[in-house]
C-alpha cells in the first residue's frame, strides 16, 4: 500500500473505533489500513493488547476493504458475517497497523483477509472474513 488518499477525511470513525483511538491512514478500492497507538487502555492483564483489540482492528479493516465506494458521498455499509482470528505474537512496537484485502466474493457478499504489525515489521495477527453488503 503506497497511496494516501486521506481516507480519514473520507471517513468518520464510528463510536466504538473513535472511542478506542484508530486512525483511519488508507483507503482504495480493495484495501483499507489502520493504525492504533497502544495506550495503557488497551491493555489486558499481561500487559499486552487485548485480543479482543486486535479482533476489532481486523475486524474493521476488512470490513473497509469491501467498502470503497471511490465518491466520499456514496456510502457503502456491511456486516460481518463470519470472523477467524489468528494469534501469532506480541507487539515489540508502539503502533498496531491494521491492513484488510478484499480477496473475493460477489455484489452481495464479498470474503477478506486482514493482518496486524506493528512499526517494527512483527507480524501479530492475521484474520479472514465475509461479510455482507448492506443497501446504500
Amino acid at each position: 500500500m503506497t497511496a494516501d488518499l486521506n481516507a480519514h477525511t473520507w471517513e468518520k470513525m464510528a463510536g466504538a473505533s473513535e472511542h478506542i483511538g484508530l486512525i483511519f491512514t488508507y483507503w482504495v478500492e480493495g484495501e483499507a489500513r489502520l493504525e492504533l497507538p497502544i495506550g495503557p487502555q488497551h491493555l489486558n492483564r499481561h500487559g499486552i493488547p487485548h485480543g479482543g483489540i486486535y479482533a476489532m482492528l481486523l475486524d474493521t479493516a476488512m470490513g473497509y476493504s469491501g467498502a470503497f465506494t471511490g465518491d466520499p458521498e456514496v456510502r457503502q455499509n456491511n456486516l460481518t458475517l463470519t470472523l477467524t482470528v489468528n494469534y501469532l505474537s506480541r507487539p515489540k512496537g508502539k503502533t498496531l497497523i491494521a491492513e484488510g484485502k478484499r480477496v473475493g466474493g460477489g455484489a452481495k457478499t464479498f470474503f477478506a483477509e486482514g493482518k496486524i504489525t506493528d512499526e517494527t515489521g512483527e507480524l501479530i495477527a492475521t484474520a479472514s472474513g465475509a461479510f455482507k453488503m448492506r443497501s446504500r
